[in-house]
């Protein structure tokens, strides 16, 4: 699992610029953090290995689809010539 960098500091920062007061934006920056400890990012070697069985049938499905133009193709300039 990949973690996320979070700088507290200077999220309660732009916070108070904003307009909270420091409670509130130390509040909001607990509850963001919080947030975001409990969830879970999908990496690109995550998506990798779950698309691996798709890509493989894919290709399958394209030399199934190749095999049946060519015997269609076949037949078809059998009756015709």
């Amino acid at each position: 699992m990949a973690a996320i960098t979070f700088d507290t500091h200077k999220f309660v920062r732009k916070l108070q610029e904003a307009g909270f007061n420091e409670a509130q934006a130390e509040g909001l920056t607990d509850a963001m953090r919080a947030a975001i400890d409990e969830t879970e990012l999908v990496t690109r070697k995550d998506l990798q290995i779950e698309l691996a069985p798709i890509h493989a049938d894919l290709n399958l499905l394209k030399w199934m689809m190749g095999v049946l133009i060519a015997v269609a193709v076949a037949n078809f300039a059998k009756q015709f010539f």
